[in-house]
């Protein structure tokens, strides 16, 4: 055994085990029949990805569940890989061409793809350096990219498969347009934000008598220019007669028509709405219903085109304030009113979108939704926590048509091509689409591949099983899938969990994985979400290179709930532990060489002194109960658990207790006994500081990271001993906390009257009289059953023992009593100001929930320090 530093070096630390770890290959997993799989696939960054918070967070929870499953005796298959990510990555490259005043058609396709094949090879595995940094124990050797070549021929067999199914179809309908990217968006894609906007009542005359007029309200009066009719409800009396009437638009002059349908809302405005079939989804459906014509009245990149008659050219927003202004001129504008709305934006660059009449191609999603929403109800797949089965259900039971294509270069190309009459051919590659096209005409012709992409999601969806290698079957994908658990954020619980569920019955025919766990959202002290624009988001990387990785993990699971509030302080919290690990293995070490020398690995429980069989029971509690957390997902619980064990039973009580008896070999066996179980328990949530202490105890051994989980061994446990070691443990607590309370000065002692109620007990103190004195700074001791109250003192019960601190001569009784007098009614105060602001409905309505809570917690903790102090001052004999 090699003797610790006297400090501990997380960095040095780090980079000897990321290489260690890679050089043995140990995360390495292989099908071996001998064992049970257990796999989990990441969640595939983007390949643009910088390792931030949400990353850190999500790797390592998966990465506590992997190693603990390992050490279980799994054969265990982390997948990491990266995601092309569409969208995002081009916008990267083509940012880089405006600063060389170039855009991407200036270079052509094939240029520009080359540009981005280059880009990625430098910077695309940055977040794969970056999660291994974090200690993550994928198999690094199976590191996947959704655009490797055989993950494209997984992408292209699924969309011929839906194709040939008649599931893939191709069409000109309403779809969420980003006009800065310059592509189609799913719904999805698409998030909506309250906004403050604007309604514009606006009059349209009647072309045979102007005086008379429809008014309608919008919250798009630039959208006007493409109305081509008015619409009201059949049963609304007030437009009854006017229904087939031809109306005028206003600026264009054109006619329009007013028309009857249920769709329109008697509440809404005034009741009668325009109808632009070509930029709203609602009125595209009673454009087809009416047989109305389509009017796109915007380019791509959303200026008005020529159908927007004097404002073409202009930019949608800047014609919104020249219509209203035209509108005003001209005596059509009749009021404006403030309006809150839900705007879609887009989820890569925030750019409002627009809904577009364009054509692409879509998936049918009613035929896929039966098996995947059937699984969740009848629990064959369950979601942590199980509120998120509800919203998944809501939205498989409402979900509509995904569009699949995207007017961008950066993806998978559809497998689509087009001869000159615009007939299609679907196939895997130029060469079969010829061949069909000879088969159907009997000679070679002419084909142009589908400019359009993939949506991004098209091919993550298939991520649990293209990954292994589908659409063959080989070794890999018969043992590992389908996958267990999948970890990740409720944001893309629709785009991404979902579809793979969906995917996973469509092609493989079983449930991808059978457990979902939606971890929280990582946020500020404030409550506020991590971001670049707030300026309050924390680089982990910074925070690796300061206190490490292990300080990371430890204080991100540690703070981890609902959500994470975080602030650079908490990760202390980690540093703290694994340094405080770091030093009491190296006091174990410096004093159990002979304990090491002879073995330590079988323990005899007749040998052990009382706190040696008091630190088995309270580990092998600990350990059931970590392990059972971490089953159900609760890793705050299960660190707290660990934490509490290794830091307040082993280190603050075990440790101390046998100072001056490391001379038995007994108490130094069970010493390095509970600490090499200690490491292991440890090990998934802190693997550095674990691994590198480990090693210096057990030099023959194998890696930790691949150590047999510790099991209960019924032999050592004796429950009358660890009974009767609480109670001592709880003797010394409730003498320091007396102390505390009465403010007796540490180096002071004190003297300390004990009055159990049975022999047994009382024999268990005189036995244990020394630590007691030692521990508690006792300077007298008496046990004596026979006292039963005492002048001047302060009293206390540990169950029906009653222990008495005499304070006559310690401390200024009558100022103490007048201090927690005043102590007690200012808090009483406090206490009133915060139950009158929680029952201010004013308040409650107006503050943010964060802030509420706070209030809530700093009330509860007012409410118990008072009922501490009325104790105290009740409990003064």
């Amino acid at each position: 055994m090699n003797e610790l530093s006297s400090r501990y070096n997380p960095k040095e630390t780090e980079e000897k085990w990321l290489k260690v770890w890679k050089d043995r290959n140990i995360f390495h997993a292989t099908p071996n029949p001998a064992k049970k799989p257990f796999t989990i696939v990441i969640p595939p960054p983007n390949v643009t990805g910088i390792l931030h918070m949400g990353h850190a967070l999500n790797n390592t929870l998966q990465d506590i569940l992997i190693r603990y499953k390992r050490m279980n005796g799994f054969e265990t298959l982390w997948m990491p890989g990266t995601d092309h990510a569409g969208i995002a990555t081009q916008n990267v490259v083509e940012k880089q061409l405006t600063k060389e005043g170039k855009r991407r058609q200036d270079l052509g396709r094939d240029a520009f793809l080359k540009k981005l094949w280059a880009w990625k090879q430098e910077y695309g595995n940055t977040i794969i350096h970056q999660l291994e940094k974090l200690g993550s124990s994928c198999d690094w050797s199976r590191t996947r990219f959704t655009m490797d070549d055989d993950y494209s021929e997984a992408v292209k067999e699924a969309f011929i498969h839906l194709y040939q199914k008649g599931l893939v179809y191709q069409g000109r309908y309403i779809i969420n347009w980003c006009p800065r990217c310059q592509t189609a968006l799913s719904d999805e894609e698409a998030e909506h934000q309250e906004k403050n906007g604007k309604l514009y009542y606006i009059r349209y005359l009647f072309k045979n008598n102007p005086k008379e007029s429809v008014i309608v309200a919008t919250t798009r009066p630039e959208t006007m220019l493409g109305d081509t009719a008015v619409a009201v409800n059949p049963k609304d009396p007030r437009y009854s007669k006017f229904i087939g009437q031809a109306l005028i638009l206003p600026l264009l002059n054109r006619e329009i028509k007013i028309i009857a349908d249920d769709f329109v809302s008697t509440e809404f405005g005034t009741g009668a709405v325009k109808v632009t079939p070509a930029h709203d989804p609602n009125d595209f459906a009673m454009g087809q219903r009416h047989k109305l014509e389509m009017i796109n009245i915007m380019h791509a990149d959303a200026r008005i085109n020529e159908h927007g008659g004097q404002y073409n050219g202009l930019d949608r927003f800047e014609v919104r304030k020249r219509v209203v202004a035209d509108l005003e001129a001209q005596g059509f504008l009749v009021k404006i009113e403030d309006h809150k709305h839900a705007v879609g934006h887009c989820y890569r660059c925030d750019t409002v979108v627009e809904p577009y009449l364009s054509k692409q191609w879509f998936v049918k999603m009613k035929p896929l939704v039966k098996p995947a929403l059937e699984a969740v109800k009848n629990g064959t797949i369950t979601i942590k926590p199980e509120r998120w089965e509800k919203v998944y259900i809501n939205w498989m039971e409402e979900i509509r048509d995904w569009c699949i294509s995207r007017q961008i270069w950066w993806g998978h190309r559809i497998p689509v091509w087009y001869d000159k009459e615009d007939n299609i051919f679907v196939a895997k590659s130029e060469e079969e689409a010829q061949a069909q096209a000879h088969a159907k005409y009997g000679k070679p012709v002419d084909l142009r591949q589908e400019e359009d992409v993939l949506d991004t999601w098209f091919s993550s969806w298939l991520w649990p099983f293209a990954t292994l290698g589908w659409p063959k079957e080989n070794a890999d994908l018969k043992y590992f899938y389908p996958t267990n658990v999948l970890m990740t954020a409720s944001e893309i619980l629709f785009f991404w969990v979902a579809r793979m569920i969906m995917a996973g019955y469509e092609f493989k025919g079983k449930v991808p994985f059978t457990e979902v766990f939606i971890h929280g959202t990582v946020r500020d002290a404030k409550g506020r979400k991590m971001s670049k624009s707030l300026g309050n988001a924390i680089d982990p990387l910074e925070i690796i290179e300061e206190y490490g990785a292990d300080a990371l993990r430890f204080s991100l699971i540690i703070n981890s709930g609902q959500d994470i509030f975080i602030s650079k302080e908490k990760f202390e919290i980690g540093r703290n532990f694994a340094n405080k690990i770091w030093n009491a293995s190296r006091l174990v070490f410096l004093n159990c060489q002979q304990g090491l020398e002879e073995g330590f690995e079988t323990l005899e429980l007749a040998k052990l002194d009382l706190p040696s069989r008091w630190i088995l029971g309270a580990f092998y509690q600990a350990l059931s109960k970590t392990s059972s957390a971490i089953e159900f997902f609760r890793y705050s619980e299960a660190e707290n658990s660990m934490q509490d064990f290794f830091w307040g039973d082993f280190c603050d009580w075990y440790l101390e207790l046998i100072k001056g008896k490391f001379g038995d070999v007994n108490v130094q066996k069970t010493a390095l006994f509970v600490l090499k179980n200690s490491l292991k328990l440890m090990h998934p949530f802190i693997p550095f500081v674990t691994e590198e202490t480990y090693s210096r105890l057990n030099a023959g051994d194998k890696c930790l990271s691949v150590a047999p989980w510790p099991v209960l061994q019924k032999e050592l446990m004796d429950k009358e001993a660890f009974n009767q070691m609480q109670t001592i443990i709880d003797v010394i607590s409730t003498i320091r906390n007396i102390r505390t309370q009465w403010n007796v000065k540490p180096n002071d002692s004190v003297d300390v009257i004990l009055s159990p109620d049975n022999v047994s007990v009382e024999r268990l103190l005189k036995e244990n009289q020394a630590d007691m004195q030692r521990l508690g700074r006792v300077r007298i001791l008496t046990i004596d059953p026979k006292i039963q109250a005492v002048k001047d003192a302060a009293s206390a019960l540990v169950g029906s023992l009653k222990v008495f601190i005499p304070l006559g001569g310690l401390v200024d009784l009558a100022a103490e009593k007048k201090r927690m007098v005043q102590e007690i009614v200012q808090k009483q105060k406090s206490i009133g100001a915060l139950q009158s602001r929680l029952a201010n409905e004013a308040f409650v309505s107006q503050a943010p929930q964060d802030v509420i809570a706070k209030e809530k917690e700093r009330l509860a903790t007012l409410q118990k320090e008072t009922s501490e102090l009325n104790k105290v001052l009740s409990n003064l004999a």
